[in-house]
């Protein structure tokens, strides 16, 4: 059997490695907002190019906090691509603001630049993008449509660890970018874990005081703020995997080659563009007849994923929050499928995977 995932596969290289930091945070004493917190802080803003980086406890909380930096009033508006992983919008509902649905473009599964004017009104205050499955969005015309009608952009990073954009890589685009490091993430922890990059060090400082009750001075509130901390054992497990991370995108990238060079034209593969350097979080095709694809590769050895199965605009939680249709977010939603291309696989899995999609 060929999983999609396996944590523990995925981890194996780096057993020792985590033991020997998790032994010295453990006889150091200190568990919150210490060194470890401190020293990923300033590798992951150096990695991503960026002034600064702030820890927190959860990509949604990175996305939430970001939205409470700004002066809005309750029920502004924030754009936000309609076929989003469902934190995206909540963070959004959470802050008392209201989410506006873009559809993506058919071919990137990113936000529509194209698009994104016409949703504009005198309440629309944000941009939330979403480099989605591991490709940046187009973010020069993105960026021109903010500065002409004073909008902030923050980029949901959650899967673009790396990424990058012309040169620059996610999380430099924006007012802030918010990072997952959820386990299955390129840069994945052991739990939950995010983080928060800036090049703005008013913005950091603001993000700092939220993530710890609104304090820079203990016992001294100065904001309503929340419990939203990087944890000290996660960011030694992130720091030691950060010196890995370009080759676990670089394997990732050389898995997709495989796929992308070899798959028939019965599959709708991810598009490909000079431009963008995708780092594959997620490598996903479309196939009209996704669900008996999926059971086909089963019966034969292979896992899979779906990311996602239920568009934003379908789920329960959304009725009367959110309205309307939304046709391209749900043609990807009812044919996309994800293929194994984790950090633990090597190129004969691709293989047997590619052999089996090209013969169904």
């Amino acid at each position: 059997m060929i999983d999609y995932e396996n944590l523990k596969k995925l981890n194996q290289p780096f057993f020792d490695a985590f033991r020997e930091s998790f032994n010295n945070t453990l006889e150091g004493g200190w568990y919150i907002l210490g060194n470890n917190v401190a020293v990923f802080e300033k590798e992951f803003a150096a990695y991503c190019n960026t002034s600064y980086c702030v820890g927190l406890a959860s990509g949604l909380d990175a996305l939430s906090l970001a939205l409470k930096c700004f002066d809005f009033k309750p029920e502004d508006e924030v754009l936000v691509p309609s076929n989003t992983y469902i934190a995206t919008i909540l963070s959004i509902i959470q802050n008392d603001l209201k989410p506006v649905l873009v559809e993506p473009d058919i071919a990137t599964y990113n936000i529509d630049p194209k698009l994104i004017e016409e949703k504009i009104t005198s309440r629309t205050k944000a941009i939330m993008v979403v480099h989605l499955y591991g490709k940046v969005c187009d973010m020069d015309p993105i960026i021109h449509l903010a500065n002409k009608h004073q909008l902030k952009i923050i980029e949901d990073c959650a899967q673009a660890h790396g990424a990058q954009y012309k040169g620059k890589k996610a999380g430099n685009f924006g007012d802030f970018g918010a990072f997952s490091f959820y386990p299955t993430k390129n840069l994945g922890a052991l739990g939950d874990a995010g983080a928060i990059t800036t090049n703005d060090a008013g913005l950091s400082d603001q993000i700092r005081t939220l993530r710890n009750y609104g304090s820079r001075i203990k016992y001294v509130n100065e904001l309503v703020g929340y419990n939203s901390r990087l944890d000290e054992v996660q960011a030694g497990f992130l720091s030691l995997k950060l010196k890995h991370l370009d080759d676990i995108n670089s394997h990732k990238r050389k898995l997709a080659s495989y796929y992308l060079q070899e798959l028939g034209s019965d599959f709708v593969l991810p598009k490909v563009d000079p431009d963008f350097f995708d780092v594959y979080h997620i490598f996903n095709i479309r196939h009209q007849r996704r669900d008996q694809l999926r059971d086909y590769l089963l019966q034969n050895g292979v896992k899979t994923e779906i990311h996602y199965p239920v568009a934003p605009h379908n789920q329960e939680a959304m009725k009367g929050i959110i309205e309307g249709e939304y046709p391209i977010s749900t043609e990807i939603h009812n044919t996309t499928l994800s293929l194994p291309i984790s950090y633990f696989h090597n190129e004969e899995d691709i293989v047997k995977v590619t052999k089996l999609l090209n013969n169904f």
